[in-house]
């Protein structure tokens, strides 16, 4: 006989328990170890229906309280953030609009939280159309979120079911935590379409005025792009060997650094840069030469709007054209002064230019025979006197008359070249 059934008696029960075992059990025969176990388990269901309880009576209070929430929410926001006076009646009643359809999707989640549902819903940002979302920014959508928390969180003794404050206090700390990335969310999504709207207008902007189609079209992209600035100055020159978002990207922060409105445009190999609202040409091209491409970078004259920079684009862009003919020129260098080889290269504008500027104000004076004679004798002043049987002196005034005329000196190299293409010019325009 084994030590444990001498210790009984040596009497074994039938159902393999001896006496010890039956000491350990209790009157109903049911053992302590799964007696335990199930007034564990009874404990825990009767804390789970008390947590029911008082999550739907709180809800059932919530949903009643619905109304003066909003109402509350309202006034509380017409107290303190000044950004609401300022929003127009009908902004005013979406964003009321959007605060009472928060308030009922807390609730609808806080009533139905227990039931498979474990994110809050967030479609209530739906209720607002677009334009509000224009209207309204990120930040102040999160003064609004603030504003109806405190609301609520100020009546969370009055609204929540007896010992259920702190269950409804955990719950609009989640509920706002998903607000606000709900939030980030829409205005991310606003900022990439308005982002990726405001790239294709400015694109459509940028080559109108190249090829020089300025219409109503132009202004109402221009308008929606908030463009307001004056004067414009174009740039031309080559894209660096960068992605071409990045290189516009690039521009736009620096111009908003210097203050200025930019539009920008990577056409094939050529970069094209309008700058609005600078104070004069270097002023411009501060900032900007520095993210073109290796070669030169020529700057269209300036003009006073965004309608009249087809022009200044034409100029730059035909400077770019003819920039090879003065591998001397500085960068950036100004579309004036590559006229000569503007013209050589064909550029009708620049043709005109330094006929008006230079033959038609010598044509009819000695003046006109004067500059032929000066650049013909390699600007040599005596050769000139002799030929024109006057004394140097008078070379000399005649030469000054020229240069106030034209604004082109004629002892300087490049004036007195471009004052012989304009003479050649000017000569065939009237043949």
């Amino acid at each position: 006989m084994s030590e444990r059934g001498a210790w009984n008696g040596g009497q074994v029960r039938a159902d393999g328990r001896d006496d010890h075992d039956v000491v350990r059990a209790t009157g109903d025969g049911v053992p302590m170890s799964d007696k335990t176990r199930e007034d564990g388990n009874t404990r825990k269901d009767d804390k789970a229906r008390e947590y029911d309880r008082i999550r739907e009576d709180t809800a059932r209070r919530l949903d009643r309280a619905m109304g003066s929430l909003g109402t509350a929410a309202m006034a509380r926001m017409e107290e303190r953030l000044a950004w609401y006076r300022a929003l127009s009646a009908e902004d005013r009643s979406w964003v009321g609009l959007v605060a009472q359809a928060g308030i009922a999707a807390f609730v609808e989640w806080f009533g139905h939280a227990g039931e498979g549902r474990p994110t809050p819903s967030i479609e209530f940002f739906g209720t607002a159309p677009r334009e509000l979302k224009r209207s309204v920014s990120l930040q102040q959508t999160v003064d609004l979120v603030r504003i109806v928390v405190e609301v609520v969180e100020a009546q969370v003794e009055e609204l929540a079911a007896p010992g259920g404050a702190e269950l409804l206090r955990n719950a609009m700390l989640r509920y706002t935590r998903d607000v606000a990335f709900a939030a980030a969310q829409v205005y991310a999504r606003e900022a990439e379409a308005r982002g990726s709207w405001d790239a294709r207008l400015e694109a459509l902007i940028v080559d109108a005025l190249v090829r020089g189609q300025v219409d109503d079209g132009l202004h109402s992209w221009a308008a929606a792009l908030g463009w307001t600035s004056a004067p414009v100055v174009v740039f031309a020159g080559y894209a660096p060997d960068e992605d071409p978002q990045s290189v516009i990207d690039g521009l736009r922060d620096k111009g908003r650094r210097l203050g200025h409105e930019l539009l920008a445009g990577v056409q094939g190999d050529r970069l094209i840069v309008i700058v609005g609202g600078a104070d004069g040409v270097k002023d411009a091209a501060r900032g900007v030469v520095a993210r073109f491409g290796p070669g030169p970078v020529v700057i269209g004259p300036e003009v006073p709007d965004l309608h009249a920079a087809a022009r200044s684009a034409r100029a730059a862009i035909a400077g770019l054209r003819a920039a090879a003919g003065w591998p001397d020129a500085p960068r950036p260098v100004l579309a004036e002064d590559l006229l000569a080889e503007r013209a050589l290269d064909g550029d009708e504008d620049a043709r005109t230019q330094l006929v008006e500027n230079v033959y038609k104000p010598l044509a009819g004076t000695p003046l006109l025979d004067t500059l032929a004679t000066y650049l013909e004798q390699g600007t040599s002043l005596e050769a000139t006197a002799r030929l024109l049987f006057v004394h140097p002196n008078t070379v000399r005034y005649r030469l000054r008359k020229i240069t106030e005329l034209t604004g082109y000196q004629p002892t300087e190299g490049r004036s007195a070249f471009t004052l012989q293409v304009g003479l050649i010019l000017g000569r065939l325009s009237v043949t």
